[in-house]
């Protein structure tokens, strides 16, 4: 068992990451006001910036990602109208349904690859133009559930094409779309140009405590205000949380490229241990994926790595996910890759 909390390697995701101390600083100094009345100052420099960092008119802070895509989607469409996402996509799985729940909206699914693509053909097939009328195409990138792959602007743009062909509109889950640009060798704006609506997480590998936010034209963003309200989204002084992603977002950014260099190293220490097999679609940024094979007991793995101060998650009983972060060094990783090693060597004399 871990004698000392300080010295466990939280892999679960980038969401575990705790303020710096000057985040601290920045937080305990804000300068704050009514959110809902407008009239926090931090909030409306962080959504100002947030706006000029995806090329979009206007922003919108809200508490969660999952709030941030919900809002775009009730911003988007009216009950009865249908959504098409991917079918490994973080709205069809991880967002109690809340487009089909508190939105009205039929969800329709196209299948991703290894990659997390949608196949434009897949989704030109998908549209539907009555009963229920397809309203907006929803991508994700960077892709969670697929590798953590960040999606090119080549792909984005021909998805964006058959859109506005059909009068559909674009939404873009970024969640961590930071990572992929920064995987990309290219700023988010330009990454998320042919969309008509963007979000992103602060929360996520740029490390702010608590926040997201939806980016689109002004009018758009007007109305997803009253549909912020409408969900419960709405604060009050809410420049206390606004200031740590302010400062993530100003100050982590260009970090990104060390946690990508570390979920690399991480996999190649994994690549040819036992009863592993790498995720197919690579890592282009901060997540590691691999399958354990059936003779190893993927609950039995990851309590065992637990004990040796090492945390991860997984997206199935067999499937791992580890997730780099600002507060995992190269170190860390070491450390991390030995006893990993050390679990399955262990399982896998015990499995002979």
């Amino acid at each position: 068992m871990i004698e000392n909390m300080n010295n466990i390697i939280d892999l679960r995701s980038d969401t575990v990451t705790k303020p710096s101390q000057d985040m601290r600083l920045a937080i305990q100094t804000a300068d704050v006001g009514d959110d809902h009345s407008g009239e926090d100052p931090s909030v409306n420099r962080l959504e100002s910036v947030a706006a000029e960092f995806t090329g979009k008119e206007a922003a919108l802070y809200v508490p969660s990602g999952t709030m941030s895509n919900l809002v775009a989607l009730l911003t988007h469409c009216q009950r009865g109208d249908e959504v098409i996402t991917g079918s490994e996509s973080h709205i069809s799985n991880h967002e109690g349904m809340g487009a089909f729940v508190l939105g009205g909206f039929s969800v329709r699914t196209v299948t991703n690859d290894f990659r997390g693509r949608i196949n434009p053909l897949d989704i030109r097939e998908a549209c539907r133009t009555e009963w229920p009328t397809t309203k907006v195409i929803c991508l994700e990138n960077t892709h969670n559930r697929c590798g953590g792959s960040a999606i090119p602007k080549s792909e984005i743009a021909e998805i964006s094409a058959l859109a506005r062909e059909r009068g559909i509109q674009l939404h873009i889950d970024g969640a961590r779309i930071a990572n992929a640009a920064v995987a990309l060798e290219t700023d988010v704006a330009s990454l998320v140009d042919d969309a008509d609506s963007v979000s992103f997480c602060f929360s996520k590998g740029l490390g702010a405590p608590v926040g997201s936010v939806l980016c689109g034209t002004q009018d758009f963003i007007k109305e997803a205000r009253h549909n912020r309200r409408l969900v419960g989204g709405a604060m009050r002084q809410s420049g206390v949380i606004a200031e740590g992603a302010y400062y993530a977002l100003t100050h982590n950014f260009d970090r990104l490229a060390e946690d990508h260099e570390n979920a690399q190293l991480l996999r190649q220490r994994i690549e040819g241990l036992p009863g592993v097999t790498l995720d197919p679609a690579g890592c282009d940024t901060n997540l590691v994926f691999f399958e354990l094979d059936s003779q190893f007991s993927g609950d039995v793995f990851r309590s065992r790595l637990s004990e040796r101060g090492v945390r991860c998650s997984g997206t199935s009983k067999q499937r791992v996910r580890m997730v780099c972060h600002l507060d995992v060094s190269k170190t860390d990783i070491e450390r991390a890759a030995k006893f990993i090693g050390q679990v399955l060597h262990e399982m896998e004399d015990e499995s002979s």
